[in-house]
């Protein structure tokens, strides 16, 4: 089959970075699945982008569809014909479907069983009969912002300006917006020019010509080989964070990266506040020693040659400068501010219109952490500490330097809490207590700023709940699951033993003292419990858990978060073995008769046979052994002896018995032994090859 090159370039005025990947990769995707199908096989697709386009490359395009020769089963004979051999409605309506005549219909055996069948021929269409439908293609693409341009309907990314569609060296007939498809495509804003195509083959070599890497990768490759060299060059270390790496790679089309300097007295700045506003207002990288601290330099990415960088450079230091210079003025005049007036001030600004202010979210979670500290025994001296960061854990929100860049939260107010006499522990609470903001982060590093951050990460959770704010699909605008995760995450790391109920309901007092109530307590529990099982069934994922071990411990009690871990790492060290089968097939021998009980009352005056009574001693000794028991390995293993006595029990009794009341206490039995079971896991999820 003959085969030739594809390219579709879709030029724009400049994305913003952060779409720029995303467009690429849903092109990529769409058109993939479009080619498929239409069944038009490709040997390769590679994405290319800019910030003034998005394109596609097909190697190995074929060049017509494969003819199609199929063979569509139908009706059976005894439905496709009635009792004079005629065709049945059936029949003609099957022969109709697949545009064939009646008399074109055949008989073949499936099964035992005949069923008429139709052969369908259909030769395939040429690629380029096909190609045209890509407009739409492109116009069905779907961006976070789009914007209308003239007197257009079509709503798009950005403005679309040109468009090149080659198939092999022909021309492929596209309009988008008024703009018609042709060979051309553009370089470089400032240092390019317009560059004719004759084939798809020419696309990454005549724009780079223009001053245009077309491949991401390679514009990525460059800047970091261009800043290692700045670094061999200058025996620095420049530290590349990735978010801002990716940023930047989006932002240029042909990088030249380059340094610059600040006045040395910037650096008593904090490093934070400093790299902050090198990374967030300029899109610069920081510049350390070789022992880590932080220079009086910067790299940037220009979007060009090398040509008067020292121009360049100058105009960069002009820019940064002023930025220092509103940081440092904001961090001296922060300073001035005492703790205690900037709590007056959070009174005065409103945390959520149907939840309150911030002076009344830092109250609610000073009684949760103090409810939280009381669950975990801590002593009063580290219960007062935790009251202390939670009190002041917001007050930073009120300054200068967080009302610039809201990222420093926490952080500022762990340096301004330290200078204003706070103990350290309490200082480093009031960073803490946000932590941890993302899968990855570090975790609070004292049990005092784990307890604040779990009351404060709960109490936002609860209030949104309760005012009917819940998490759906992909819409998540208050970050809850990242704060449920977070919360998870410290439980397992801390190995702490209180329940997300005890959690919740800490919360909730709250809001219920401050008539917060829209939605019922049953009906917010109820949307928690299903919201938490799923930050669990990730954590659990995450350690390696088989889905049917996840669906088993989460159906019993999913609130001691360690212990479910625990539950069901001792689970799956057991689906190893053969004996744990039958094991489990006895329990839920229990399990499935226990349903019929209709109460769980048993009278050991009732036994009939020993058995029953050995099961029910058997029961009553573990059910004391597991009592408290920690060790989730050992608890299972004291479950497990109880495969025995109820084979024993099966074998010799039968539970269905006539006598009504022996009946009953035989089921009660079952009940109390299968809610024991149910406390640790529903072992009927658990499945074996």
């Amino acid at each position: 089959m003959s085969k030739r090159d594809l390219l579709v370039e879709v030029g724009l005025e400049e994305m913003p970075a952060r779409f720029v990947a995303q467009a690429a990769a849903q092109f990529k995707e769409k058109v993939e699945k479009w080619l498929t199908a239409e069944r038009v096989p490709f040997d390769q697709i590679t994405a290319l982008e800019t910030p003034r386009r998005f394109a596609l490359l097909i190697n190995g395009l074929a060049e017509k569809q494969p003819d199609r020769n199929d063979e569509a089963k139908g009706p059976a004979r005894k439905i496709a014909q009635d009792e004079a051999g005629n065709w049945s409605k059936a029949a003609l309506g099957f022969a109709r479907s697949n545009n064939v005549e009646p008399d074109q219909l055949y008989y073949k055996e499936v099964n035992g069983i005949e069923y008429v069948h139709a052969r369908k021929s259909e030769a395939g269409k040429p690629t380029t009969e096909l190609l045209p439908q890509l407009a739409e293609v492109i116009t069905g693409m779907s961006f976070p912002k789009n914007m209308r341009w003239g007197a257009r309907d079509l709503k798009y990314v950005r403005p679309i300006r040109w468009l090149v569609a080659l198939f092999g060296d022909e021309l492929i007939d596209l309009e988008i917006a008024g703009v018609k498809s042709g060979r051309v495509s553009r370089g470089h804003r400032f240092l390019g020019t317009e560059v004719t195509l004759n084939h798809p083959s020419e696309y990454v070599s005549k724009l780079a010509e223009q001053y245009v890497m077309v491949n991401p990768d390679e514009r990525r490759a460059a800047i970091v080989e261009q800043i290692h060299r700045l670094e061999k060059e200058n025996g620095w270390t420049i530290p590349m964070d990735e978010g801002l790496l990716d940023e930047v790679v989006h932002l240029v089309e042909y990088p030249t990266a380059l340094y610059g300097t600040f006045e040395q007295e910037f650096l008593s700045i904090p490093r934070e506040v400093l790299v902050t506003s090198m990374r967030e207002h300029q899109r610069y990288f920081p510049v350390e020693n070789a022992q880590g601290q932080l220079l009086n330099h910067f790299v940037t990415v220009r979007n060009g040659d090398s040509r008067a960088l020292e121009n360049v450079a100058k105009g960069n230091e002009k820019v940064l400068r002023a930025r220092l210079s509103d940081a440092r003025f904001f961090y001296v005049e922060d300073q001035k501010l005492s703790i205690e007036s900037c709590l007056k001030r959070l009174e005065t600004i409103v945390y959520h219109e149907e939840l309150g202010t911030i002076g009344d979210k830092v109250r609610r979670v000073r009684k949760t952490a103090a409810q939280i500290a009381s669950k975990l025994g801590v002593s009063a001296e580290e219960t007062k500490q935790a009251d202390r960061i939670a009190e002041i854990a917001k007050f930073d929100l009120v300054t200068n330097m967080v009302g610039e860049f809201p990222e420093l939260q926490g952080i500022m107010g762990e340096d301004y809490a330290r200078k204003a006499g706070e103990s350290d522990l309490v200082a480093s609470g009031v960073f803490e207590h946000y932590l941890p903001r993302f899968a990855g982060d570090k975790m609070p590093a004292s049990a005092q700023g784990a307890i604040v951050s779990l009351a404060d990460k709960m109490d936002t959770i609860v209030g949104c709940f309760s005012i009917g704010i819940v998490p759906t699909g992909s819409q998540d605008p208050y970050g809850l699951r990242r704060m449920a995760a977070g919360i998870v995450t410290i439980l397992v790391e801390r190995d702490w033993q209180i329940s997300l109920a005890d959690l919740w309901n800490a919360a909730m007092e709250g809001y219920v003292a401050q008539g917060v109530n829209k939605r019922t307590a049953e009906d917010v529990k109820k949307d928690l419990v299903d919201f938490f099982a799923l930050r669990l069934k990730n954590v659990l994922q995450d350690h390696g858990v088989r889905y049917d071990v996840i669906d088993a411990v989460l159906a019993s009690d999913l609130t001691l978060v360690p212990e479910v871990l625990a539950k069901a790492k001792a689970l799956m060290g057991a689906v190893q073995t053969e004996e744990f089968k039958l094991i489990v097939e006895q329990f839920n021998r229990v399990n499935n008769l226990a349903q019929k009980a209709e109460a769980g009352q048993v009278s050991e005056a009732l036994f009939a046979e020993d058995v029953e009574r050995a099961l029910y001693q058997a029961f009553q000794a573990v059910q004391k052994d597991v009592e408290g028991l920690k060790d989730q390995e050992k608890v299972l293993a004291t479950l497990s002896t109880l495969r025995q006595p109820i084979n024993a029990f099966f074998d010799k009794v039968m539970v269905m018995a006539e006598d009504q009341a022996v009946r009953a206490n035989r089921l009660g039995l079952l009940l109390q032994l299968s809610r024991v079971l149910y406390r640790y896991a529903d072992f009927s999820k658990v499945v074996f090859a």
